[in-house]
């Protein structure tokens, strides 16, 4: 027999399964909320895009409720995840993919520029998994999944990302330190390493001046010979979400056609 979710799909890896994804308004983490949903998955999608959680919810009004706020702001960190335990009474599954990416060299960039990536890339992820774990280690049934969205940027090098390539670096970190911590309450944390992908903000760069030359140069350095999409990213967040991973924890899991095996 087949089961039917309440998307009106058939029931998949997270069903039963209530799960948070924050910057789920536009691009990876719109994919991951869909994808979750499809999945039978209940999902608490965040974003500080009211307008664009809006639009999320209303294609999937009985799998996507939301919440809106800043992951940097300790109070609606907080709120997220209890959010997922008001509506569905525990938390499952953490995405941490909430983030900004200012393409700049060091010297163009300002300290404020800095403090800003540092606060939603750097402390946003750090209060989310904090949250999601307190409440994960402290539920009946103790145990869950972290997914923390890093970047190539955040084990590799690249130019105009003296900003945004540090703060990745913390994702990668933390994921690390925390499967190590965690692994033996049940917890497994992992991330994905994304190469460039399509999202809403990459393909407008198409239409601006110098962007289409931009990103055919982008292109060529992922061996694949093309930009990966948010549907790509969100097929393997699935996959560390679920019980098809049980035994991986501490993994950073390159999504990029290659970029990083060069």
């Amino acid at each position: 027999m087949v089961t039917v979710n309440e998307t009106g799909g058939a029931a998949g890896r997270l069903a039963g399964r209530a799960c948070v994804v924050t910057g789920a308004a536009s691009g990876i983490g719109k994919a991951v909320a869909e994808r979750f949903a499809r999945e039978g998955a209940s999902v608490v999608a965040t974003d500080v895009d009211a307008a664009g959680l809006r639009r999320l919810a209303d294609r999937l009004p009985h799998a996507v409720s939301t919440v809106v706020g800043d992951v940097s702001v300790d109070r609606d960190a907080r709120r997220m995840v209890e959010a997922a335990v008001e509506r569905h009474g525990r938390l499952d599954v953490l995405v941490a993919n909430a983030g900004v990416l200012p393409l700049m060299e060091v010297t163009e960039a300002t300290a404020e520029d800095w403090d800003r990536v540092m606060a939603v890339d750097g402390r946003g992820m750090f209060l989310t998994c904090k949250y999601a774990i307190q409440t994960m280690a402290a539920q009946e049934r103790p145990g869950g999944a972290v997914v923390c969205v890093s970047s190539i940027s955040g084990e590799a090098g690249q130019r105009g990302q003296a900003v945004y390539g540090p703060a990745k670096f913390v994702a990668s970190g933390i994921t690390k330190h925390l499967a190590v911590e965690w692994a033996d309450r049940g917890i497994r944390v992992n991330a994905v390493a994304p190469g460039t992908i399509t999202t809403e903000r990459v393909a407008r760069l198409r239409g601006e001046p110098g962007g289409a030359e931009y990103l055919a140069g982008i292109e060529r350095l992922h061996p694949m010979g093309r930009l990966g999409t948010p549907a790509e990213v969100a097929a393997a967040v699935l996959f560390l979400a679920s019980d098809d991973a049980s035994f991986v924890t501490g993994a950073v899991l390159p999504v990029d056609g290659g970029y990083l095996a060069q």
